[in-house]
């Protein structure tokens, strides 16, 4: 019987041993979870504060565009089918000046403290460098034509895009004609 009894004792003890094992990793296995579940928590306010940091650039930017919409009044685009300005080139044609002191006329007669943008674009024929200048001598002729016209200097600005805003494919003749104007964006 003491044979029995040491095999039930054995058994006991080995039966306790588990038992207090699994008591063991259920403990380990809650201590983790509470680390993960603290952590998603701090993430959470993490995300958030993400989330109205979003939402706060964003109605920046939609006041910015209401502002800067508020600025533009008008525009007036010089291309190749009112202008021809030539494939390499930026001299005012007859037609270009006839149209620009027209204009200026207006400018004028609105009798209003104006910006002006002076935009200059090509066509995508030429390397990039040589579009960009062109564009921006295209811009500076007009700029200095209406100048000519008493648009003061310190009212105008040109920039250059070059053939990087295209308002219709390059891939033809007409085209091409379209990309290669001036714009002269009007603003409060």
């Amino acid at each position: 019987m003491q044979v029995n009894s040491r095999v039930w004792l054995t058994g006991v003890m080995m039966v306790g041993a588990v038992a207090m094992s699994g008591c063991a990793t259920k403990g380990f296995v809650r201590q983790n979870v509470a680390v993960v579940d603290q952590k998603v928590t701090e993430d959470r306010g993490r995300l958030d504060e993400l989330d109205q940091t979003t939402r706060d650039a964003l109605q920046r930017a939609e006041a910015a565009g209401k502002l800067a919409e508020g600025k533009f009044l008008y525009q007036m685009v010089l291309s190749d089918d009112s202008v021809k300005f030539p494939v390499d080139g930026a001299k005012l044609s007859s037609e270009a000046q006839t149209r620009l002191m027209d204009f200026v006329q207006k400018l004028k007669a609105d009798n209003k403290n104006v910006y002006l943008e002076i935009q200059g674009h090509t066509d995508s024929t030429g390397p990039k460098d040589l579009n960009m200048r062109l564009g921006e001598q295209r811009a500076e002729a007009v700029r200095l034509f209406m100048n000519q016209q008493g648009v003061p200097l310190n009212r105008m600005a040109t920039i250059s895009y070059g053939d990087g805003s295209p308002v219709a494919p390059n891939d033809n003749r007409a085209g091409r004609a379209q990309n290669r104007r001036v714009v002269v964006i009007v603003m409060a």
